[in-house]
């Protein structure tokens, strides 16, 4: 059973948030969501909070569908980090050579999705 979750419009660099994602793609949900809390990143608040909500989206999904499913041993089948609309500033920031560039900021978006280890 597949699960997945998307959170949408997320500050920070979709470059620094795949740092993240890649250090719990095909793991344990328990074991990333425990390598989620010990990261140093800021990108892995937001990631943890879409993972939590992948697992809810499972678990609802097998009551609807009158299956058991264990939390335990599902499983992060993919994650992935998408450039959402970028942001750019009227202020100017120093550039090399006396020339000025417009600041920008980054938005991404982070899609989580989740399945049983073992189909029963």
């Amino acid at each position: 059973m597949k699960a997945r979750a998307v959170a949408k419009y997320i500050k920070g660099s979709p470059q620094k948030a795949r740092l993240v994602i890649d250090l719990i793609r095909g793991r344990n949900v328990t074991e990333a969501l425990g390598v989620l809390r010990v990261a140093n990143k800021r990108a892995a608040g937001p990631i943890e909070t879409t993972l939590r909500s992948a697992i809810a989206n499972a678990t609802q999904k097998a009551e609807q569908l009158n299956v058991a499913i264990d939390v335990d041993r599902l499983i992060v089948s993919s994650a992935m980090v998408d450039l959402g609309p970028t942001k750019y500033r009227r202020r100017p920031r120093p550039a090399p050579m006396g020339r000025a560039y417009r600041e920008r900021r980054w938005q991404n978006h982070i899609t989580i999705e989740v399945e049983s280890a073992v189909e029963e």
